[in-house]
């Protein structure tokens, strides 16, 4: 099966002017990311903040322009797309915003900011398109009594789905959620991952998901690819990432995770230090600075993304075929608090929706 979507080799950098007497400085902040992903999956791209994850989903739709790579979306090179034909890819791929009152107009009623894109592409008959509203807000869990509301009578959680609806209504083949869920509370978290992974049944759409909360990823997502300072570090099959992850910043994600167990106290890796500078020219590992596992070689050059057992992951570190089995954080689910079952109840739901297709 050919992928619905392939990206090979991305790079962005912002120049930097120089003050009175400086030079200009270029930030590399994405560098040479590399992912396919076939219809109906779902691409988790993780990263604590800073490491490139909003701004490669934003070229993924040319909002945000890349100096080099290659994006192919069915087949189609994105990049040698004019604007006009930009324009018209774009009711093939959506986004979902992180902010979702940011991303509605607050002078606009809800049903005329989700009608406006159906008229735009002419997917309905004019007199079919309050129809066809009524219809994307019942699929996300809102009545036709919301359309005629603006966006400032509603809660966090409703207005992420009016977002979602909006986003279905150009009958998308892909959707990049930008962190949809980090500014809701937990049990809404839940039900809009809940409500993703339905549509996905549904309707088959792909995702591309960007997060950085771990556990949102692991009963989301069907890959993930593990980003640090703009580079992929480690990519596979969420459950072999999550399972055994090879790369050390992987597993320092993972052991940052805040525990679902009141008052519990853990072993933590810390992650000490701070990302290299996007301004400063790497030579070696980005992450040895912080890892403590680094060897004389990781100095001398930088680690290329390369297969690990048990295939199709790949790692970018010298040790990672010969790092410790890695032990899973266990957390007996008796010992949880009311709200963390019911959210991961939820959760299991979404992954479930997600593999049966």
């Amino acid at each position: 099966m050919n992928p619905l979507l392939t990206v090979e080799n991305l790079t962005k950098t912002y120049a930097s002017p120089g003050g009175m007497f400086g030079r200009g400085a270029t930030a590399r902040v994405v560098s040479g990311v590399s992912f396919s992903l076939a219809r109906g999956d779902t691409f988790a791209l993780v990263g604590e903040s800073g490491s490139g994850k909003t701004t490669i989903g934003r070229m993924l739709l040319r909002l945000v322009e890349p100096d080099a790579g290659i994006i192919r979306f069915n087949g189609i090179d994105l990049r040698a797309l004019t604007p006009t034909e930009m324009r018209h890819m774009r009711r093939r791929i959506q986004i979902i915003f992180q902010d979702p009152y940011g991303s509605l107009d607050p002078r606009v009623r809800i049903g005329e900011a989700i009608a406006e894109p159906i008229r735009l592409h002419r997917l309905r008959p004019r007199d079919a398109v309050r129809e066809r509203v009524i219809e994307l807000l019942a699929l996300v869990g809102l009545s036709e009594s919301h359309a005629d509301r603006f966006p400032h009578e509603f809660s966090g959680g409703q207005r992420q789905r009016i977002a979602i609806a909006r986003a279905l209504a150009v009958e998308p083949d892909l959707i990049v959620c930008d962190e949809p869920v980090s500014a809701l509370d937990l049990s809404i978290q839940a039900q809009v991952l809940n409500l993703l992974a339905e549509l996905r049944e549904r309707l088959g759409v792909t995702y591309v998901f960007i997060s950085h909360d771990m556990a949102v990823v692991r009963h989301l997502a069907s890959h993930v690819g593990v980003l640090y300072a703009g580079r992929l570090v480690e990519t596979g099959p969420a459950e072999t990432i999550f399972g055994d992850p090879r790369h050390p910043y992987t597993r320092m994600l993972l052991a940052a995770t805040p525990s679902p167990v009141p008052n519990a106290s853990r072993e933590r890796q810390v992650i000490a230090g701070e990302p290299p500078s996007p301004f400063a020219p790497l030579d070696h590992c980005r992450f040895a600075s912080r890892c403590g596992h680094v060897i004389d070689a990781c100095l001398a050059a930088e680690p290329p993304l390369t297969d690990v057992a048990p295939a199709p992951r790949r790692a970018a570190c010298l040790r990672s075929a010969t790092l410790e089995p890695y032990k899973a954080l266990a957390d007996s689910e008796a010992l949880m608090s009311e709200a963390y079952r019911h959210r991961l109840g939820l959760l299991r739901q979404a992954r479930a929706a997600g593999q049966i297709r």
